[in-house]
């Protein structure tokens, strides 16, 4: 039997399959008003882990979710990123871990977010410009000063992961991983040794995975979908691993979280696992 829920940082206790909100459309019309929803439906369905960033919409998908959700339900964990903005030539987006850019993004997520505290607070990306131990250690101020309870990093490498760990405690990492991309198992497999949540993005392969005709046979086998399929095979795969497929669809949302009931044998397991191709990476 699959472990269901996962602790973070050895103090967030979390549902591992929880939901990426970087889909959701934020404009003022009806489309926004069905984003606020499907959130909520979210929650209700019992998602206790959402994932935001600064990058989406310049904070607006933070807006967003406390527009939706705030006052939060006790035990739900809305984690946001911060390290990309608009500082490059002409005002387009580029990675800038900056100790004051960092600092600013901070106390900005805090305002939108309507929080006295991020409890889990991830760098979107290690700004090659900026030292690292800079980066690293601003977070590391910024927990002192209670403005944020963990620390976690997205798109890094095991050799930056254990630089990281130097500084401070990192409780989560976010990179690219699905059953046909698995460029990070070394980052994966040094999450899982010291317990660290693993939060893959692009869980599913935008869709890719219901080509093939293994992931097809083995769906069809378990009577699920390829993408629930999919959901199921990263669920078994490690128990530090907390997947956060996004959608603005209500139907593909439910559709996402059953996957949480879907088994896969041993025999299955194997037939999926010498399944992998390079995919493309996208935003996150």
């Amino acid at each position: 039997m699959t472990e269901q829920t996962f602790r973070i940082g050895g103090e967030l206790d979390v549902r591992r399959l929880g939901f990426g909100a970087m889909r959701l459309p934020t404009e003022p019309d009806g489309a926004r008003a069905a984003s606020v929803a499907l959130v909520r439906r979210a929650v209700d369905l019992g998602v206790t882990l959402i994932d935001t960033a600064h990058l989406y919409g310049g904070g607006a998908n933070e807006e967003l979710l406390a527009e939706a959700l705030h006052p939060y339900p006790k035990g739900l964990l809305v984690t946001t990123k911060v390290g990309v903005a608009r500082t490059g030539q002409g005002g387009e987006w580029r990675l800038d871990g900056r100790p004051e850019l960092l600092r600013e993004q901070v106390e900005a997520a805090l305002r939108r977010l309507r929080v006295e505290r991020i409890d889990l607070l991830q760098l979107h990306r290690i700004d090659p410009e900026t030292p690292l131990d800079d980066q690293i250690g601003t977070l590391r101020d910024l927990r002192a000063e209670g403005l944020i309870g963990h620390i976690g990093l997205s798109e890094v490498t095991a050799g930056q992961l254990a630089r990281a760990r130097r500084t401070v405690e990192i409780a989560s990492v976010q990179n690219r991983y699905n059953l046909l991309d698995r460029e990070h198992e070394e980052v994966l497999e040094a999450c899982e040794e010291a317990g660290i949540a693993f939060l893959p993005w692009r869980p599913v392969a935008a869709g890719e995975a219901g080509a093939r005709e293994e992931v097809a046979a083995v769906a069809s086998e378990t009577g699920a979908t390829a993408t629930q399929v999919a959901l199921a095979w990263l669920l078994g795969r490690s128990p530090v691993m907390l997947p956060i497929p996004g959608t603005a669809s209500v139907g593909h949302l439910e559709e996402n979280l059953a996957a949480a009931h879907v088994v896969l044998d041993a025999a299955q397991r194997a037939r999926l696992d010498r399944l992998a191709a390079d995919t493309a990476p996208g935003p996150a």
